[in-house]
């Protein structure tokens, strides 16, 4: 059966970006601040990582079958030119689904998070499904869908923006963990689970 996580990086103040889409390099330092090279699907991105942040990184995309994301962040990225960085089938959560993407790894969900996490379960075949952070790892665990959170700790306060999770009605969840810690240089690699 398919693991629900949700993983950001993650600011000491709990934002995955600072106000008005700010932040990133700070955030994302730690992608490019070690000497293993990891390539992605994008052949002008790849990852020069520490050892450590290497085996994180290669555990998430080992067990990850299937991504979840916002249509903000679609956008954002322009639909990261028609390939996920990861090269999974990515589920996007919309109102309206956008044209021009009907032969390409996206697929576009309009009626809700039950209906994007069962999709996106569908194309993971097993594999775990990831939740990007937010608004829409906010709506997956209120519903009692997600198992599992990961942050990459970075040491940066950014005093405003996006929060990794906002809004929670259900608020407080409990989490067991971290059930694993790996530090890496200038992050902390952390998962916990999420308890029902």
């Amino acid at each position: 059966m398919s693991k629900v996580y949700t993983g950001a990086s993650v600011s000491l103040d709990g934002f995955i970006s600072g106000p008005g889409e700010t932040g990133f390099d700070h955030l994302f330092q730690w992608y490019g601040n070690g000497d293993v090279a990891m390539p992605t699907a994008n052949p002008e991105m790849t990852f020069q990582l520490t050892q450590a942040s290497s085996e994180h990184l290669k555990t998430v995309m080992e067990m990850t079958g299937a991504i979840i994301v916002g249509r903000k962040l679609f956008d954002f990225t322009s639909g990261w030119g028609g390939r996920h960085p990861m090269d999974k089938p990515v589920v996007v959560m919309t109102h309206k689904a956008p044209e021009g993407w009907e032969d390409t790894p996206f697929t576009f969900v309009t009626d809700g998070i039950e209906s994007a996490v069962a999709t996106a379960k569908e194309l993971a075949g097993g594999n775990g499904v990831g939740v990007n952070g937010g608004m829409i790892a906010s709506q997956c665990l209120e519903a009692g869908l997600l198992d599992e959170i990961w942050m990459d700790l970075v040491p940066v306060l950014l005093g405003a923006g996006t929060p990794f999770f906002s809004s929670l009605s259900g608020a407080p969840f409990t989490l067991d963990g971290p059930y694993q810690v790996t530090e890496g240089k200038a992050v902390t690699h952390l998962r916990y689970r999420v308890v029902r």
